[in-house]
């Protein structure tokens, strides 16, 4: 689960960051305002397409941007307006309790807990033992030397590891006590640290210990409203990792962080009288989302606020990202491809649904699901499409072919073909209102067309063209002539055919001479001939139209 916004995860640097994006991108751009919002009588691309996604923000969206905290912070805004304008109507109050429970390790069969001063352990039936500095083993067993033994004995559990004058340390080291049980006949450990030594933890993981006070101060309020109102019941009160907050202990405490947490001691964020769940999350991009919008249920103190100063982020603007049909099928799970996407948003501006379109079959997925098989940074996000079909005839020298395609939401698309191994601009190309796109060509030999958008590419399709081919009309019973364009096709051989059922024989040939005429000599029968081309010199095969002889 998403720490709900946890920026630790997202900044370069971070510790807690646990992924790269994949770039991706995509022929279909879904639009990201309402005014955007695509149905099913859009325009569906025949051609194969390439998707493009670019987007605004990071993380789920709902409640404080720590980017847009940062930037207010900046812009001379305490933490209390801070924290007040991301959870409207709620207020500052008292935090319930001082202590928690923290989760540190589960479901292993040894642990070591280590102390560089003497400290002690009380055992499950209430008595204290003493233990010299050192590291001491632990498995299933509860098995100690205390009280000076030099043998190892086992204590009833649950065991309570009391520090000296110096922390405890399991992988890290921890303020606070550390209880060790069974569970399941695995050993557990847990952390019993008062609040705000937990939160000197919490805070530099969940945002750079180097941004402004005001801004730290705001995460620490933050964090322990989150801490307190999402405690479970239980051996233990929170994870610690993004299932709750990222607690990473004393190594990674700052002084500006533990400052944060001592200037807002017991500072809780509430309405009415309850601690409020704060979410947060890095970027919104501009304009946080409703707790509604993102997770179907209706919040009084989530709801879409704007977000102004959250352009200080890197992440406030992301993409374009690409991905193919077939790409986008597998990360869907469909068969055969993906030929488009249509979106429907939500109130944020955000993707509710959106309804992917393949080859095979169509289905809807939710905007947050969507984000995580796409690997994408947030649900706000545009989807746009660039697409071209291959036309279904051949061209004939000297004809037109008529291309259509798709460009929807994208900036301007051009028309280019490819001629000797590079790629040229041919035209640009106007989308109607649903981003159909028809364009005529004239192609001189077959040649390759695509769709271009800035960086976004469609695939390529190849518009055949066929030499002009004519017979001329039958003069003698022994010479079949006609010609053939271009010239520039003179030398090549013709073929001249006759139908027999569905087949058509060669029965003579000829070549095509300098001014593109050719001459073949034989002897006409009754029935229908017609002129073959091979193909060559960028050019498909080409046929003449039949003529019918008819011999006296």
């Amino acid at each position: 689960m998403e720490p709900f916004g946890s920026l630790g995860r997202v900044l370069p640097g971070v510790r807690s960051m646990r992924r790269t994006l994949l770039l991706v991108s995509v022929l279909l751009l879904v639009a990201g305002s309402a005014a955007h919002a695509r149905s099913t009588a859009q325009p569906v691309p025949q051609g194969t397409a390439t998707f493009v996604v670019t987007g605004h923000g990071w993380g789920h969206g709902v409640g404080l941007s720590q980017y847009g905290a940062y930037g207010y912070a900046q812009k001379g805004f305490d933490y209390e307006k801070i924290v007040l304008h991301y959870f409207p109507g709620t207020e500052l109050g008292d935090a319930p309790v001082s202590r928690v429970r923290v989760l540190l390790t589960s479901g292993v069969s040894a642990l070591t807990v280590n102390s560089t001063v003497d400290f002690k352990v009380k055992d499950g039936s209430g008595v204290v033992h003493t233990l010299a500095a050192g590291a001491y083993p632990l498995t299933t067993g509860l098995k100690l030397a205390v009280d000076g033994q030099v043998k190892a004995r086992a204590l009833p559990g649950p065991l309570l590891f009391q520090p000296g004058s110096a922390a405890l340390a399991l992988k890290h080291r921890y303020r606070g006590s550390i209880q060790v049980d069974l569970n399941g006949g695995k050993l557990r450990a847990i952390n019993m640290v008062g609040l705000e030594q937990y939160l000197y933890g919490v805070v530099p993981s969940e945002m750079p210990y180097t941004w402004h006070p005001e801004a730290l101060k705001a995460q620490a309020i933050v964090a322990r409203s989150y801490a307190l109102a999402t405690r479970r019941t239980g051996a233990f009160d929170l994870y610690p990792d993004t299932r709750s907050q990222v607690y990473l202990g004393i190594e990674h405490e700052k002084a500006s962080t533990n400052a944060a947490v001592n200037a807002t001691a017991g500072k809780v964020v509430l309405y009415d009288g309850e601690v409020a769940k704060t979410f947060f999350f890095s970027t919104s991009g501009g304009r946080t989302a409703s707790a509604e919008d993102v997770w179907g249920e209706p919040v009084p103190y989530l709801l879409s606020v704007p977000d102004p100063y959250d352009s200080i982020s890197p992440h406030h603007d992301w993409g374009p990202f690409v991905f193919t049909g077939a790409k986008l099928a597998k990360m869907m799970k469909m068969k055969g491809r993906v030929v488009d996407l249509q979106a429907e948003l939500n109130s944020s501006g955000r993707i509710k649904v959106l309804n992917v379109i393949g080859t095979k079959s169509t289905v809807a997925v939710a905007g947050t699901v969507l984000r995580q098989r796409m690997g994408l940074r947030s649900t706000w996000f545009s989807v746009g499409v660039l697409s071209l079909a291959a036309p279904t005839q051949t061209v004939v020298y000297g004809g037109r072919a008529k291309l259509i395609g798709v460009a929807r939401g994208l900036t301007q698309a051009v028309l280019q073909q490819l001629q000797a191994g590079t790629w040229t601009d041919v035209s640009t190309v106007k989308a109607d209102k649903d981003g159909a796109v028809s364009v005529l060509v004239k192609p001189a030999v077959s040649t390759q067309y695509r769709l271009a958008s800035g960086k976004v590419l469609a695939a390529s399709v190849r518009v055949p063209v066929a030499p002009l081919t004519r017979l001329y009309p039958v003069r003698t019973q022994t010479q079949l002539s006609g010609y053939v364009r271009p010239t520039s096709l003179a030398g090549t051989t013709i073929l001249i055919q006759k139908q027999q059922g569905a087949a058509w024989p060669t029965i003579a040939q000829s070549t095509v001479g300098a001014d593109g005429d050719f001459l073949a000599t034989l002897q006409l029968t009754t029935g229908v001939y017609r002129a073959r081309v091979n193909s060559g010199h960028g050019f498909v095969v080409g046929f003449s139209p039949v003529v019918q002889v008819i011999a006296p």
